[in-house]
């Protein structure tokens, strides 16, 4: 059965197609009576607008792209579902994908995102952060915002401040007495590992502590590679009290690989997260953890993106939401003595 069209309306109420038209649009001068029944019997028929006609008009699709990476990630999908929500909200509809983990396929994605006149686009795949080719597709073509620096272009970038993420946890620790502090970070071609990893270096040098890299472990932002760093972590440097894990998918591995060890939380070695997943709350012990605002980041990247497109002046700008720390458990109450 083809849509309902507009003269399939008019025929029915007994008004020309152009009065309809004008009530479908909220333009014009029409009767209250008139609309009302315009209204009432396009209703009845079904009448669904046709989007791709009024994107001729008024030359915007009402679509946004989303390059996301692995929709298995927890974080990736908060921020995804909070920028999906405001979308709808503000009446757009959203075409997301993912890419690859070395990237390889992003260009193909995004040039199919143009090709289907996306209104603007919205990246949270980090493996685009040293594509020097996106940020030349990409620049001067269509309003763009990024959780990540994405080189060869200036972007709108919304996210949080990783430095303050390391420095707090880090504090965290020393505020308890804790002199030995180890870290896990991420892969180190990040940025965000490279900028939470100075806060951690920041706090140590606040505090008057030379920075050591023997307590320093890269792992792969997994539970199995916090395991793995945190064995290899206290073969080098059995003296650590504590740890602070890049994210809490790699603290979650590090409570294990201490227990494993014979070691108990948080008397014989201390755990920070980074995150605050849900499962940090129900971890044995809970799980220490720096908030992250994940949806709300989704949430003020999708609005920032569609204020670019309405206004088509927005400078590049980077915004940072607020974090803090939850303690829990994992990093108890106690001020260690240590030499």
């Amino acid at each position: 059965m083809p849509p309902v069209s507009i003269k399939d309306i008019a025929a029915r109420a007994g008004v020309s197609f152009q009065t309809v038209s004008k009530v479908l649009k909220g333009k014009g001068s029409v009767s209250p009576e008139t609309r009302a029944w315009i209204l009432e019997v396009a209703e009845q028929l079904g009448y669904v607008p046709n989007a791709l006609a009024r994107s001729l008009v008024s030359q915007r699709t009402g679509t946004i792209g989303i390059v996301a990476s692995d929709f298995s990630d927890y974080v990736l999908a908060q921020f995804v579902v909070g920028a999906e929500r405001e979308a709808r909200r503000q009446g757009q509809c959203v075409i997301v994908g993912s890419v690859d983990r070395e990237g390889s396929d992003s260009e193909r994605y995004l040039r199919l995102l143009m090709e289907r006149r996306v209104d603007g686009i919205l990246l949270a795949a980090p493996q685009l952060e040293q594509n020097i080719q996106i940020g030349t597709m990409l620049n001067g073509k269509l309003p763009v915002v990024s959780l990540f620096r994405i080189p060869g272009v200036s972007l709108v970038r919304v996210g949080s401040n990783h430095l303050e993420t390391g420095l707090i946890a880090t504090q965290h620790l020393l505020e308890l007495g804790h002199r030995r502090i180890g870290t896990i970070t991420g892969p180190q071609e990040r940025r965000a590992t490279q900028s939470r990893l100075r806060g951690y270096q920041k706090a140590l040098q606040d505090a008057d502590i030379t920075y050591d890299t023997d307590l320093v472990e890269e792992a792969n932002w997994e539970a199995e590679g916090g395991y793995e760093a945190t064995l290899r972590l206290l073969k080098r440097v059995p003296t650590i009290t504590a740890i602070f894990a890049q994210n809490d998918m790699m603290a979650i591995g590090v409570l294990s690989a201490l227990h494993d060890q014979g070691l108990h939380v948080p008397n014989d070695c201390a755990v920070v997260g980074c995150d605050d997943i849900p499962i940090a709350a129900h971890t044995i012990p809970t799980l220490t953890s720096v908030h992250i605002p994940l949806y709300e980041t989704g949430e003020a990247a999708m609005s920032l993106l569609l204020n670019h497109i309405e206004n088509q002046a927005t400078e590049p700008q980077r915004v940072l939401l607020p974090i803090h720390l939850i303690k829990r458990a994992s990093s108890g109450r106690h001020v260690v003595q240590t030499a």
